[in-house]
């Protein structure tokens, strides 16, 4: 039996359409944003914290929280994030990666 390899529909829509360098790089802006505003929501919820409860131990609104957690939010400061983090007892890390070389074919 020959093992399939899984394919997600974005996958299928990038060898049909290859994507400009535009849409790529604003993939990449979606996927960071994303990502941060996952960090944040995990770090609450492992922390067993309702957004209200974090808002409070960072002193702010538990509105400023949802945004934070919201993935089309593209406003996050290191301030705010270190603030969160200091608030469930973690700190940021910043890491700097290679390019996706796909990313690098494509532009």
């Amino acid at each position: 039996m020959t093992k399939k390899k899984k394919t997600n529909a974005i996958d299928i829509l990038d060898r049909r359409h290859p994507p400009s360098a535009e849409d790529i790089n604003l993939r990449a802006e979606f996927d960071q944003m994303f990502d941060v505003a996952q960090q944040v929501y995990d770090l609450r919820t492992k922390a067993g914290l309702t957004q209200s409860e974090l808002a409070e131990r960072v002193g702010t609104t538990k509105s400023v929280i949802s945004r934070l957690e919201d993935a089309d939010y593209d406003k996050h400061s290191m301030a705010m994030l270190r603030r969160i983090a200091a608030a469930v007892n973690h700190k940021v890390q910043v890491r700097f990666v290679p390019v996706d070389e796909q990313a690098v074919e494509h532009a």
